[in-house]
């Protein structure tokens, strides 16, 4: 074979690709600005160094914006609304309703159904919905039946990874391999055609989870499970002599070390005074305040009051009339895309005002041990941050059923609407068009899409609030790297390298080789990114050993979709991560054995079904 040798366009693009993988790990820069700049800095070269051969253009910067109008692009942004519609309508609660009274039963059972359940469900629609659908029932449960929600939850949310592998709608990288195969002409994939392996390889992936992975898992304490109220209302009443006695309210909160949190202050019975900083407390007057046991004594004596409970008014707060917090209620509230807080503090999102909840302190997913503790307003939150909050419980409740944030204590049922029907019935539709060849994904998932909407499944604001910039950006520049490394030959490029340095090999080795490359590499950076560049490198692969293209695509797709190993692999696992407590190294733990399950498998079953 005619060896490659590539050029200054070319390597310039390698280098440009070494140089995304790198900032799309970057937890400090967010996903969709690292690129946005990459997409900048490929066009404006192409631009300004054009690409000829014999005098003509071949590839121009116009060419890769190409990925806003993919076909493939267009299928992932209609099915994710078309999948928060089932969110929204509670459309697949039966299904929960029926786990979570197995929990109480037969956990062991009750696993390996959730496992299953999550995978089916996985392999029509986006899995993150679905592990936001379970997680609070597995934390309800496991309140319930005493069991450690550790053993479960990093169980679930990896069978929803494994599931979403075996149709072309499972995830957003399944179709982006099948899009980008199509684009180049390579045979066009149907929405069941790899179910077999994955059915094969993915059940003893099942198994390991259901009986194996459970055993590894320590019994991990998530980050907030105290359930005792940390935040007491109560009342502090002004004493003639007292430090707070003839003081303006500035002075008082000074005193107090501008810690204090004084709601209202009341004069009499029917008089309450504004809060400003100049108004005089006087002997007698009432501050309504909110703080834990130990500052509110702290302020009784440093301000000279006498602290009362809200719930008895006759006897002072001392060891034997405690403080006590009626009504009130803990609840974990994790941020996830596209939530009101993320990406935004609680300072900005008015979330004390809008909720009625007090948030108490901060768990950030990406720094396991770090409980931040101090002014967690003015935080920016990211997804996978758990909130813990403090309030009525039907302020908790009325916040679940706005279903517009994931509450995981598990104590009511998610919201149900009567377009619940509706919604699966459309669903369906979407799924058998594509599934019976009537029309593409892409057609099927914007006309279910259309049905959403026409019907009141769904409104803009929930359709706008289930699309991600960071994957629609992610997705665009991955495709421009892509082309832009198969225009120039550098794919080929690659490809020879690759062979040369397995020559003698035979090709099922190869194979497994490259497929493990596409583990590691998803692992590391986005699996879309993964999928994307690794597509056009795949079929360069098998052209030169003169083999199928189907199984060297199908090993990009399955190792693009092998995120185990990592809590930042995929945003499930960051969900999961954050409820039930894990640690970095739970993930490798459970994460490493699952991938080398799923590699072995998948060595062996792709070449045997396609006759390598």
């Amino acid at each position: 074979m005619q060896p490659i040798t590539p050029d200054a366009h070319g390597i310039a693009v390698l280098i440009l690709t070494v140089v995304a993988l790198y900032l799309f790990t970057r937890d400090n820069i967010p996903l969709e600005s690292s690129s946005l700049a990459i997409l900048i800095t490929l066009t404006a070269g192409f631009q300004l160094f054009p690409y000829e051969k014999d005098g003509e253009v071949v590839v121009g910067p116009i060419d890769f914006f190409a990925g806003f109008g993919n076909e493939a692009l267009v299928a992932i942004c209609a099915l994710m609304m078309v999948g928060k519609a089932l969110e929204t309508t509670g459309a697949l609660q039966p299904l929960a309703n029926v786990v979570g009274r197995a929990w109480s039963t037969r956990p062991v059972m009750a696993l390996a159904a959730t496992l299953v359940a999550g995978a089916v469900l996985s392999a029509f629609m986006n899995n993150t919905p679905i592990v936001v659908l379970l997680m609070p029932i597995l934390v309800g449960a496991s309140l319930r039946s005493k069991f450690p929600v550790s053993e479960v939850m990093m169980p679930m949310g990896l069978a929803t990874i494994v599931g979403g592998m075996s149709t072309t709608i499972g995830t957003s990288t399944n179709l982006l391999v099948v899009g980008i195969s199509r684009d180049m002409g390579m045979h066009e994939f149907t929405m069941f055609e790899w179910v077999l392996p994955v059915a094969i390889v993915g059940g003893f992936g099942l198994i390991f989870l259901w009986l194996v992975a459970p055993r590894l898992l320590p019994d991990r304490t998530p980050p907030m499970a105290d359930t005792t109220p940390r935040i007491f209302s109560a009342q502090l009443h002004v004493k003639e002599g007292g430090f707070a006695d003839g003081k303006s309210l500035s002075e008082v909160l000074a005193k107090a070390g501008g810690n204090l949190r004084i709601d209202k202050v009341q004069r009499s019975d029917s008089l309450f005074l504004a809060k400003l900083p100049s108004v005089t407390i006087q002997p007698g007057d009432r501050l309504f305040v909110k703080d834990s046991p130990e500052n509110l004594k702290h302020y009784e004596q440093l301000l000279g009051a006498t602290l009362y409970s809200m719930s008895d008014l006759e006897h002072p707060v001392d060891d034997e009339t405690p403080l006590r917090a009626e009504g009130q209620q803990l609840a974990e509230v994790v941020v996830t895309r596209g939530s009101p807080l993320h990406l935004r503090s609680l300072a900005a999102a008015r979330f004390t005002s809008s909720y009625g909840l007090l948030p108490l302190a901060l768990h950030r997913a990406r720094a396991p041990s770090s409980q931040v503790t101090g002014d967690v307003n003015l935080i920016r939150l990211r997804a996978g941050d758990v909130l813990l909050v403090q309030g009525k419980r039907e302020a908790i409740a009325q916040l679940k059923d706005s279903g517009s944030m994931l509450v995981l204590d598990g104590t009511t049922d998610l919201p149900q609407t009567h377009h619940a029907k509706r919604a699966l019935t459309i669903m369906a539709f979407v799924v058998l068009a594509a599934a019976l060849g009537i029309m593409p994904i892409s057609v099927s998932a914007l006309a279910g899409l259309g049905l959403m909407l026409a019907t009141g499944c769904l409104n803009w604001r929930d359709a706008a609030s289930a699309l991600s910039i960071p994957v629609v950006m992610i997705i665009v520049t991955a495709l421009a790297l892509g082309s832009a490394l198969l225009e120039t030959g550098m794919a080929a490029y690659i490809a020879q390298t690759f062979v040369a340095l397995a020559a003698g090999l035979p090709a099922p080795l190869i194979l497994s080789a490259f497929l493990l490359l596409m583990t590691i590499m998803t692992n590391i950076v986005s699996n879309n990114a993964a999928a994307a560049i690794g597509t056009p490198i795949a079929v360069s692969i098998a052209n030169q050993l003169g083999a199928p293209t189907e199984p060297f695509v199908l090993a990009v797709l399955f190792g693009a979709n092998m995120s185990f190993a990592t809590p930042y692999g995929y945003q499930t696992n960051l969900l999961v991560m954050t409820a039930g407590g894990y640690k970095f190294g739970d993930f490798l733990r459970v994460g490493i054995p699952l991938t080398v399950i799923m590699w072995l498998g998948f060595s062996i079953v792709l070449p045997m079904l396609y006759q390598l």
